[in-house]
């Protein structure tokens, strides 16, 4: 900020891309700060994760992702059923 101040004072694209940079920088400590150390926000919170997983109306498992061909082929293993029984 001091650089573009003393020696760009007139160079409106840099103190704008300088303001946008640190506006950016400022939102994701927040968002870190948010999520506690995770590296990706939870989509509801676990309480409510815990009941609808007691209650069925979800399930839980483990997701197998194939590591070639990630973006086509990966599987749920459902916990307490055979190794067989997939979703």
């Amino acid at each position: 900020q001091n650089y573009l101040d003393n020696f760009w004072p007139d160079l409106k694209a840099a103190h704008e891309l300088f303001d946008s940079i640190l506006q950016t920088r400022r939102e994701r400590e927040s968002e870190s700060q948010e999520n506690s150390g995770k590296e990706y926000p939870e989509h509801l919170p676990v309480e409510i994760l815990e009941a609808g997983i007691k209650s069925g109306r979800y399930i839980q498992g483990t997701l197998n992702v194939n590591k070639h061909r990630a973006q086509v082929e990966a599987f749920v293993r459902l916990q307490g059923f055979g190794s067989k029984e997939t979703g």
